[in-house]
């Protein structure tokens, strides 16, 4: 009985621990996408398992290596066969790896660089978008290179809103509602498995991506908008 007892303390103990370690981790930032819960807790559970010798500035790069991987795999389905787009998928994993767990590995180790970790995600992301966007553009056909455009100037549009928002509001939110990059990461590797079974799918899917991203935009320009006014007003208040 005490043994069981025991057992029971130790869980207890190291579910409160993880709690408070979920909420330094995570504090810097509010997540609304839909996978949130699940990505936090899995996030949680990968950094108490990162080897002490690879620091959050090797997991950006591996992040970076990621996208890598998904530029490669458009320039080898151009060349080679469209099953290498498969290889895409991989990239997208290494990519999330590094890119989730990189800032979060600074919190959860407790020598983060608000600043410094904040400029450098910025500019890593927006690579990793050129890589991506690039990538497409020398895969796709024709007129249809416009999306792989549209799309770079879209998400960096998504981009630039979550950093007026945040210097608005003082909130960080990467998310836009219930999509954020987690969710596009898993959209994209749907469509890259689906163009490898019926050739110039992708191209549907773009305009579908693109259109989404510009509904999602002007609502989210029209919120920060209003947020902006709000704060005007309350600043000539005080």
């Amino acid at each position: 009985m005490y043994f069981w007892l025991a057992l029971k303390l130790e869980a207890i103990i190291k579910l409160k621990k993880d709690h408070l370690d979920g909420k330094r981790v995570f504090a810097d930032r509010e997540r609304t996408n839909v996978l949130r819960k699940g990505e936090q807790a899995l996030i949680l559970f990968l950094l108490q398992r990162v080897p002490a010798w690879i620091t959050p500035n090797i997991m950006t790069g591996i992040g970076i290596f990621g996208s890598l991987i998904v530029f490669l795999s458009f320039i080898l389905a151009s060349f080679y066969a469209k099953s290498c787009l498969l290889i895409g998928i991989l990239g997208f994993v290494i990519n999330w790896l590094g890119d989730s767990l990189d800032g979060r590995l600074a919190y959860f180790r407790k020598i983060p660089r608000k600043w410094y970790g904040f400029a450098l995600d910025i500019v890593m992301d927006w690579l990793s978008i050129i890589l991506i966007g690039l990538g497409y553009y020398y895969y796709a056909d024709g007129g249809t290179q416009i999306f792989a455009f549209l799309f770079v100037v879209l998400y960096g549009w998504s981009m630039i809103i979550s950093q007026l928002r945040y210097k608005i509001t003082g909130f960080y939110q990467i998310d836009a509602g219930a999509l954020g990059p987690t969710e596009l990461r898993v959209i994209i590797s749907l469509v890259l498995i689906a163009e490898t079974l019926f050739t110039g799918s992708i191209t549907y899917f773009a305009i579908a991506m693109v259109a989404l991203l510009l509904v999602i935009n002007i609502s989210d320009t029209f919120k920060l908008l209003k947020a902006g006014d709000a704060k005007d007003k309350e600043e000539k208040i005080s």
